[in-house]
């Protein structure tokens, strides 16, 4: 009726499509988690960006301060 060979090849042909078709959910899986995290991402940064200029102003005057106090300590002034 059916040849070994036939049944094995038959079972291999349907071994392989149950793989390829849980590693395809997986991998849509992943792929929705991925798009989650990047829009949860940006949405926080979108929520927390305050005015870039108001940071790099700080971040200036945090230099300036340093610039100061290198400068005090090359001159010998104690802080």
């Amino acid at each position: 009726m059916f040849e070994p060979t036939v049944i094995i090849a038959g079972a291999a042909l349907v071994g392989l499509t149950i793989v390829a078709t849980a590693l395809l959910r997986a991998w849509h899986g992943w792929l929705a988690l991925k798009r989650q995290e990047l829009e949860r991402h940006h949405g926080a940064e979108t929520q927390e960006a305050g005015s870039p200029m108001g940071a790099a102003r700080i971040e200036l005057a945090d230099l300036k301060e340093r610039i100061k106090k290198l400068e005090a300590i090359a001159s010998g002034v104690d802080l």
